[in-house]
């Protein structure tokens, strides 16, 4: 019977060539990283990736996973990718589309009383913690970065309508950080659903539907278009 270690071998063996290594420069090579917001979709093609391969007219690799964290402790599944800073494995890429920190608060603290953990994730500076460690790994491979802000709820009906307040200042720390690197673009997403729109959302009202998904596609090729390869 083969045992449980060598199963987790095979398991991620198999990850690792589906995900594969940098394709070929016909163009701008592009990965994606993060968590439900960048890999709802990815199952029927029509992924915040998908879009934005499909406007660029190349494809972008997308290592996101559902449920994954900034700071996730545990080795094994962290390395198959529930760690964000894990789905990038040291390549060089010419764009890296990247997005987290909301499960870290949404589970990690319910969205209440969340200093400690976006300390840890970004500080008020937004110059230390593991997303602007990760940033820098990536800037300094050659990589341009689009890091994308979060969907906001539209007020009405949503379990994470009392994650706006740590959302907003999510998006602070990136913008503060994103000032620091003229090649960290940062993205955000908190005035994309207007008040009471339901058609951004997913039946679960957390994750993005189809619409949100091709309208952030839509915007990420526009960034990547306007500022080219540097």
């Amino acid at each position: 019977m083969t045992s449980f270690r060598g199963l987790m071998g095979l398991i991620f063996l198999t990850i690792s060539a589906c995900a594969g290594a940098p394709p070929p420069a016909e163009g701008p090579r592009i990965l994606a990283m993060g968590d439900s917001l960048m890999a709802a979709h990815s199952i029927s093609g029509r992924a915040i990736a998908d879009v934005a391969g499909t406007a660029l007219n190349v494809p972008v690799t997308d290592r996101s996973v559902l449920g994954a964290r900034m700071n996730y402790m545990l080795p094994v599944s962290g390395v198959m990718g529930m760690s964000i800073p894990k789905q990038y494995h040291g390549e060089n890429w010419d764009w890296v589309i990247v997005n987290g920190g909301g499960n870290d608060l949404w589970f990690g603290c319910g969205c209440g009383a969340c200093g400690r953990k976006m300390d840890k994730m970004i500080s008020a500076d937004g110059r230390r913690g593991t997303i602007p460690g990760l940033m820098n790994r990536l800037r300094r491979s050659g990589a341009q970065v689009v890091y994308l802000g979060y969907l906001r709820s539209p007020g009405m009906g949503s379990p994470i309508e009392s994650c706006r307040d740590e959302g907003d200042e999510l998006d602070r720390r990136l913008t503060l950080l994103a000032d620091l690197d003229a090649g960290l673009h940062f993205l955000p997403l908190s005035d994309l659903v207007p008040h009471g729109d339901r058609s951004y959302h997913g039946i679960d009202m957390i994750h993005p539907s189809l619409k949100a998904s091709r309208e952030i596609g839509v915007m990420v090729a526009d960034v990547i278009r306007h500022e080219g390869v540097r």
